[in-house]
């Protein structure tokens, strides 16, 4: 496992992670979901201080595209609809200049198995599958939805030193 000072850059699933799982569907067809404004303002953190953060799901709802983007992370490191996880991974740390090992990456399920085998730290919730579970690093004490995320950009970026808050940019950025 790599150690928290080697990471610079995050990504994550977002059902089941981002979110507890659930997707609410109104009649038409438009699927709900419900994140944790902690997990995001980590996500805002990591974008302000220069950590490259990506989304790989297969959600395939643009309101996913919009909801990050409005956390700093632009339209081309959102991977919507992916089926094959680990090749929008290795896009994701390619476009960034990053190794594998240098990035820590949020999943639940099957289909986040070979992304988690493949990151430098592979983290899943506490009530991710245990398949997932068994192929990760760090099972974290908080389930999906609930501060898993926050929980562990945040330990990341207090190890490097990079946790820190400037209300300027903040107010620039967002």
């Amino acid at each position: 496992m790599t150690d928290f000072k080697d990471i610079k850059g995050f990504a994550f699933d977002i059902d089941g992670v981002m979110t507890d799982g659930g997707i609410l569907a109104d009649l038409e067809g438009q699927l709900y979901r419900t994140y944790d404004a902690k997990d995001g303002f980590a996500v805002r953190m990591a974008s302000m201080n220069g950590y490259p953060v990506g989304v790989i799901t297969g959600a395939r709802s643009q309101s996913v595209r919009a909801r990050f983007k409005g956390n700093g992370i632009p339209p081309e490191d959102v991977y919507l609809g992916s089926r094959d996880k680990i090749t929008d991974f290795d896009d994701f740390c390619a476009r960034h200049g990053l190794e594998r090992s240098q990035v820590m990456y949020f999943g639940d399920d099957i289909p986040d198995i070979p992304v988690i085998l493949a990151a430098g730290i592979g983290v899943v919730p506490s009530d991710a599958v245990d398949e997932a579970k068994e192929a990760a690093d760090i099972v974290s004490d908080r389930p999906g939805g609930k501060g898993c995320v926050r929980r562990h950009i945040e330990q990341v970026m207090k190890a490097q030193g990079r946790w820190t808050f400037d209300v300027q940019v903040y107010k620039n950025r967002f």
